[in-house]
């Protein structure tokens, strides 16, 4: 076997694996998560997606290494951003904290699948059609510029989205939960519950944002394995993330500013990919991406922290 047919097994043997521990152990029915567990399953995804870096580095050598963890770090922050719209899923539709570990398994699960089927047809286009890699570029850039300009509020209002209206017109909807199940019979008939719309409205944002970020981690590296492994594992420990950050990730105020000037960054690096490569070694490019997304995500959550500790005193209102 080949040193990447190696690490394709492995990866493949480690994410079964993930998700049988996930579904096993880390799932309980209708049970409440708690901060305590949330940290610690985050722990555990990051410490694994790291590891598997390490094993990367081993396997494929030093540049590969490096391009897995700019696009794991990418890929994670923009997972970070996707849980401000996943709280607002699920506010709009009233559902249970109960029910919130389900919707969320079967929602990233769905995810993965997805994920698999953009990436496997985007590495093809590539290949077959290399100009397609500009388009991708302009598109970055665009959307960058546009999203640091923009607010979540804004972006998305789940009531309104088209993937609720699709599935209002044809498919017949109740307004509550079903006691926790996705699809109950009304009249003798079958009706699908808020449940059932917030797994297929989480899974529908996650492509949304796959969209932005699978276009990106071309900009970072062309390694077919770089793209799939750090998708995937980056987007594994969303549920764990969601309950670990959901208080909170409304004070990351700027991230989303900072994923921004990063997509714009990876947009002209593949706009001007011919011309870098004759003035700039590869494995200095990957430095430079690397040092360039770590500086603009960790700028921007502390900048969003600074500046939402320094509001606080205003915020309190003044006593009578």
């Amino acid at each position: 076997m080949t040193h990447e047919q190696i690490t394709y097994l492995v990866f493949g043997i480690v994410l079964v694996l993930a998700i049988i521990i996930d579904l096993g152990l880390f799932t309980k029915k209708n049970a409440t998560i708690s901060l305590k567990e949330a940290f610690w399953t985050s722990v555990f995804w990051i410490v694994l997606g790291l590891s598997f870096g390490i094993f990367v580095w081993y396997e494929q050598g030093q540049e590969s290494a490096l391009e897995y963890y700019s696009a794991y770090l990418m890929e994670k922050s923009l997972s970070i951003d996707n849980i401000f719209v996943f709280v607002l899923i699920f506010s709009a539709f009233g559902i249970k904290e109960k029910y919130y570990g389900r919707a969320l398994f079967l929602g990233v699960l769905m995810a993965i699948v997805f994920r698999v089927i953009f990436i496997t047809v985007g590495v093809v286009l590539v290949d077959k059609f290399h100009w397609i890699l500009y388009v991708f570029g302009l598109f970055l850039v665009y959307t960058g510029i546009k999203m640091f300009t923009s607010t979540h509020e804004e972006e998305f209002n789940p009531h309104e989205s088209k993937v609720y209206g699709f599935l209002k017109k044809f498919l017949p909807l109740v307004p509550h939960d079903g006691g926790g199940k996705y699809i109950i019979r009304e009249k003798g008939k079958p009706a699908y519950t808020t449940l059932f719309v917030v797994v297929i409205m989480l899974a529908a944002i996650d492509i949304v944002f796959a969209v932005d970020s699978i276009p990106a981690v071309m900009g970072i590296s062309r390694d077919k394995l770089v793209i799939y492994t750090s998708n995937i594992f980056a987007i594994l420990g969303l549920r764990s993330l969601f309950f670990l950050l959901r208080g909170a990730v409304s004070k990351f105020e700027y991230l989303q500013q900072g994923i921004s000037v990063v997509l714009v960054f990876i947009g002209l690096k593949m706009l001007g990919e011919h011309w870098i490569n004759q003035w700039v070694d590869k494995t200095i490019q990957v430095f430079i991406s690397l040092g360039i997304i770590m500086l603009c995500i960790s700028v921007s959550i502390m900048y969003s922290v600074f500046i939402n500790k320094k509001g606080l005193p205003s915020e309190v209102p003044p006593e009578k």
